[in-house]
């Protein structure tokens, strides 16, 4: 086996090769599927059903199943290594989760099934909305955006449908600060509105003199992500959402980050307006290849009957046991559907099930030991890489992967650090950072795992130092070496090359 210098296994030698794809295992006429000889009259397949020009490979079904697992070895994941992805977290999604969300009554209801056949369902997600409420400080809550950036779209349609109905069409500008999530500027954009951008200070805060001098008339509101994508903060909040509300604002609050608040402060209660809920990074839904995703909307009394609809209401039956029936409703000014159906239900179910474990205790725990672990690593690592805001932070932080004498670059660091068996953070984002590393360790990561990480990180700024050369040419140890990412964006090869033309033979 080879071995990177910190001594982690790496894959053997052999698989740093090119592996021959299953194209190129085929033989003809292997087959993975033996059918029993039929016992009725064979009838043709009426025309244009059957196609026998697709140039499929063939092969054993040991063949494929093989082919396809020594794959799903070389990913990268949170359940298989440490994942300090800042903004966008990958946190260990606890297995009860998955299991209860497997469950025949939730995973295989139809959501065409009439009301009062899954009640149970139902009462999850009015559960859910009230939970999600609480936690944020709202009136109500919709789960029917499937995404966080959707989330951020629903709220903006409300904004502009609040508006329209005082008569105020003017109020045409979203004030986004530059130390936002890139997501807001594009939704702002489709939703119809112009972004303006507002800098930040020298502590990482919106600077108070600019939004000061943005509050106008065309405002119809801020976007604020808070703590921002430095893992701050803002100290100004209460100022800030002041300044918006005197001016006719609404503010609506970028609840990506939230798995740093949750149990130790509510949005709504310091007048946020509008917000969604990453349940993919606060409550321990999966997050992987982009998705599933979900991004339920919490509103304060203001806006709670814009929400999107249906939304899951109780009604009492009225009977002697007291019991309730729950059934659809859409709020009487609602901006309509943003998803079919009623939300992304399994991802609700995982995140009912998560809040349901840690209760209000183990929630607020969560948000305390996420901040702790963060700070710990920037503390342990400020002197290794520049912290240029180098004060408390919350769930993350953001540093530059820049060593001091080396002419190395953070994508370096970041390649490198795969060598020690270490998922990167993110890199160049926030984009107000030169030479960015944002790096989020989330609360479930233990001590020791920290402490090795900060231990390859040490040795990789000595190996900065002393030989750059290395750093340029990582990773050394992975499947696939370093790659042109700017070719690959621009020259997209998107299937592949070792397949035959539709409709020519396979090689014998």
């Amino acid at each position: 086996m080879q071995r990177a210098e910190s001594g982690r296994q790496t894959f053997p030698k052999t698989s740093l090769n090119r592996e021959p794809t299953l194209y190129e295992r085929s033989v003809s006429s292997r087959s993975g599927v033996s059918l029993p000889a039929l016992d009725v009259l064979e009838a043709p397949l009426p025309a244009g059903m059957l196609r026998i020009d697709n140039g499929l490979p063939e092969l054993s079904e040991l063949d494929v199943v093989r082919h396809y697992m020594h794959l799903s070895q070389r990913n990268f994941g949170v359940d298989n290594g440490f994942y300090p992805l800042g903004s966008c977290t990958m946190k260990y999604n606890p297995k009860i989760c998955e299991e209860v969300a497997r469950l025949s009554g939730f995973a295989r209801t139809h959501p065409l099934e009439p009301p009062q056949a899954v009640q149970g369902n139902l009462a999850l997600m009015r559960r859910l909305q009230g939970w999600l409420a609480e936690i944020g400080g709202f009136k109500g809550v919709s789960l029917q955006p499937a995404a966080g950036a959707q989330g951020e779209l629903t709220a903006l349609l409300m904004i502009r449908a609040y508006h329209a109905d005082r008569g105020e069409h003017n109020r045409d500008q979203i004030l986004i600060p530059d130390s936002a999530h890139g997501t807001n500027p594009a939704s702002t954009t489709m939703a119809g509105f112009g972004a303006v951008e507002v800098p930040s200070d020298a502590r990482g805060n919106i600077d108070l003199a600019a939004i000061k001098a943005a509050c106008n008339e065309r405002v119809a509101g801020l976007m604020i992500t808070n703590p921002n994508t430095l893992g701050l903060f803002d100290e100004n909040l209460a100022e800030i959402v002041r300044l918006v509300h005197d001016c006719g604002g609404v503010v609506y609050g970028d609840g990506a980050n939230m798995n740093a608040l949750v149990g130790v402060m509510r949005p709504g209660d310091v007048g946020v307006d509008l917000m969604h809920f990453n349940l993919h990074k606060t409550f321990a839904t999966p997050h992987g290849g982009g998705g599933p995703g979900s991004g339920p909307v919490g509103a304060c009394a203001a806006f709670v009957d814009y929400l999107p609809g249906p939304i899951v209401v109780e009604q009492s039956s009225g009977n002697e046991q007291g019991s309730s029936r729950y059934v659809f409703e859409t709020p009487r000014r609602s901006i309509g559907r943003v998803s079919s159906f009623f939300g992304n239900f399994g991802m609700l179910v995982r995140a009912y099930v998560y809040i349901r474990l840690l209760g209000a205790e183990g929630l607020r725990n969560s948000a305390m030991h996420a901040v702790l672990n963060a700070n710990y690593l920037r503390v342990r690592m400020r002197d290794l890489f520049p912290v240029p805001y180098d004060r408390l932070s919350m769930h993350e932080f953001v540093c530059q992967g820049l060593v001091e004498g080396s002419p190395l670059r953070a994508i370096d660091i970041s390649k490198r650090l795969m060598d020690y068996g270490f998922h990167p953070p993110t890199n160049y984002f926030p984009l107000i950072v030169r030479e960015a590393l944002m790096v989020e360790p989330t609360e479930t990561e233990s001590k020791p795992t920290l402490d090795a990480f900060i231990d390859a990180m040490r040795r990789i700024a000595m190996e900065a130092r002393d030989d750059p050369a290395l750093l340029r040419s990582a990773p050394l140890h992975m499947p696939v070496g370093r790659l042109d990412e700017v070719k690959a964006a621009r020259e997209l090869i998107l299937t592949d090359p070792a397949a035959p033309p539709m409709g020519a033979p396979l090689a014998p």
